[in-house]
């Protein structure tokens, strides 16, 4: 019987792509200093440089500084405003709201387990306005552990009080958060996203957030 619940956070609640253009449109218009370079230069080289998200943002600052002779801000002025803004420009993916509402409704308890920074992150959530669904969430930062090691889903679930064989795990990406959840006996649900390919080992695939409670319904049923 499945019991819990927990979500990577990026590229499957958080619409990042989607988020990240307009973020980095917005800064492109406020700050007059890269306005020598083309917006859609700027745009598309920085989510180049960011490969998905797993690039830290000093480095992408630092060669965008660098390629684009940007001389009236440095790199950390670029991060500060980023770490500082991007919240506000949050995009959940579609029937995010309504889909967790339902889960929480049918008592099932819910995590996110995410890498990334932890003060980024969690402003990310608080971007989103969905912290309140959630009995646990743990940010590789803080927990100095990353996905798909093992030890912090093992954590999560242990805050949760629920067992691998009572949890699902939904992600974007095959290996950190398919085949992660998998290896500790989880049931593991792909949120497609198509800059991966799909996983060989994988329990279910949803285009939408939408189909999740029929599909652990289903779990529930066989």
């Amino acid at each position: 019987m499945i019991k819990a619940i927990l979500f990577d956070l990026d590229g499957t609640l958080l619409d990042r792509e989607t988020s990240l253009k307009q973020f980095i449109s917005t800064q492109y218009n406020r700050l007059p200093a890269l306005h020598h370079i083309s917006q859609d230069s700027y745009v598309s080289r920085f989510i180049e440089l960011d490969c998905h998200g797993y690039v830290w943002k000093d480095k992408v600052y630092q060669s965008l500084v660098s390629e684009f002779s940007i001389e009236t801000l440095n790199w950390q002025d670029l991060l500060q405003d980023y770490e500082k803004e991007f919240l506000h420009y949050c995009i959940p993916f579609s029937n995010l709201y309504s889909t967790l509402s339902t889960l929480k409704t049918k008592q099932y308890l819910l995590g996110i387990v995410t890498n990334g920074l932890g003060t980024f992150q969690r402003r990310t959530i608080q971007g989103l306005g969905i912290e309140n669904y959630f009995e646990t969430i743990l940010i590789s930062e803080v927990e100095g552990v990353r996905k798909p090691d093992p030890e912090i889903f093992h954590r999560a679930l242990h805050k949760l009080g629920v067992t691998p064989e009572q949890s699902v795990f939904v992600g974007d990406h095959p290996t950190v958060d398919v085949l992660g959840a998998k290896n500790i006996g989880m049931k593991a649900i792909w949120k497609r996203d198509r800059h991966w390919a799909e996983p060989v080992k994988v329990d279910a695939i949803v285009e939408d957030l939408s189909m999740l409670p029929e599909i652990i319904q289903m779990f529930n049923n066989s």
